[in-house]
């Protein structure tokens, strides 16, 4: 093991960026987002993983992770998860901690790739060559005219034939308006591409079978989280009487959290985050559950993370090209991909590593901590 080569150093740092517009769901609102990013070092070879959480997250990566970590067997990914998970006990698991160790094993597994010069995807195998994505968006906060330019941004621009929007404004309150919006979205994109619309939990049982039969009606293919995703039994009772996909997963900070939702029937399609869940070594893990069940894997959001797991990935349905995420990530990091089409491809132009390098003087504008 000596011989191996070794983690020398882990270092932090947090970037909030202000969005471009007023933004907002189901339950949220936000006006700024905030990137945290790991960096694993070993001679002259760094991974960057990242997760977006807030900039505390960089105080558990250097307090109960890096300690951990520095000196660790830099080929041997899956060991260093391990001494991460247990390093977090009693701190607590779900939530930050988790987001922390999603950080750090997504550098660990770039600095891996990067040691072997290879782009992370062949590292891993691919099950594909191309990564299918679908535009993401359409906050509650959006008026008319601009979700009309997003959805036709995707749609007519970059041909992407698949977006999603935000629904349950206000917890529900306005479900006329949620309506409203979907019909127009519909209007917009046309009936070849696919409309998918999201929740976030706002509705409550009665209201999201009497919102998911409406949005059939408008073609609507993919309801995520109808209801809150903390209550899986009344999730896989919605399923059960809508006939589009419900979808959810997407706060899933354990391996156990997806076993129990896959095991409830509350999924068409599961949902998980490689920057919430642990990173690339549990999503992967939580793909096999769902494959072992014979349901599909989509990646939430921060698409350049998931991108060469998602190649990985035999039962991935499509990865979120979430119009923050991907604003953030454009700005902070060379070497971001090309959704043109519908999808990305990750590797092809045989970077090692995730491809991405971080964004010097454009970042540094951005840095909190």
């Amino acid at each position: 093991m000596s011989d191996l080569p070794a983690v020398e150093r882990v270092d932090t740092a947090a970037f909030t960026v202000p969005t471009d517009a007023p933004e907002g769901d189901g339950t949220l609102s936000w006006d700024s987002t905030t990137l945290v990013l790991a960096a694993a070092r070993c001679g002259d070879v760094t991974g960057l993983g990242y997760t977006y959480a807030p900039s505390a997250t960089a105080r558990v990566v250097d307090g109960l992770l890096a300690g951990v970590v520095t000196g660790a067997p830099a080929l041997d990914v899956p060991r260093v998860n391990e001494a991460m998970h247990r390093a977090v006990r009693n701190a607590g698991l779900p939530g930050v901690a988790a987001q922390a160790i999603a950080a750090v094993d997504i550098a660990l597994w770039d600095l891996k790739a990067r040691l072997l010069d290879l782009p992370l995807v062949r590292l891993l195998g691919a099950a594909r060559e191309e990564v299918p994505v679908y535009g993401s968006g359409g906050f509650t906060t959006y008026d008319d005219a601009r979700q009309e330019r997003q959805l036709r941004g995707w749609v007519e621009d970059e041909g992407i034939p698949r977006v999603k929007i935000k629904i349950a404004e206000s917890w529900g309150r306005r479900e006329d308006r949620d309506r409203r919006r979907v019909s127009r979205a519909r209007t917009v994109i046309g009936d070849t591409a696919d409309l998918y619309v999201d929740a976030n939990g706002g509705y409550d049982a009665k209201q999201a079978l009497r919102v998911g039969r409406a949005l059939a009606d408008e073609g609507v293919t993919w309801f995520e989280e109808p209801v809150s995703s903390d209550h899986l039994t009344l999730l896989g009772l919605i399923r059960e009487q809508l006939a589009l996909d419900v979808a959810a997963g997407e706060y899933g900070y354990t391996l156990p959290y997806f076993e129990h939702m896959l095991a409830a029937g509350a999924v068409d399609c599961l949902q998980a985050d490689v920057t919430r869940c642990g990173g690339i070594t549990t999503w992967l893990r939580a793909a096999a559950l769902a494959q072992a069940r014979g349901i599909d894997l989509s990646g939430h959001c921060a698409p350049h993370a998931h991108a060469h797991a998602a190649a990985a990935v035999p039962n991935l349905r499509h990865l979120e090209w979430f119009h923050d995420h991907v604003r953030v990530e454009r700005l902070l990091f060379d070497g971001v991909l090309d959704p043109g089409g519908g999808s990305i491809t990750p590797g092809a132009d045989g970077a090692p590593g995730l491809g991405l390098t971080l964004a010097g003087e454009r970042a540094q504008t951005y840095r909190v901590a």
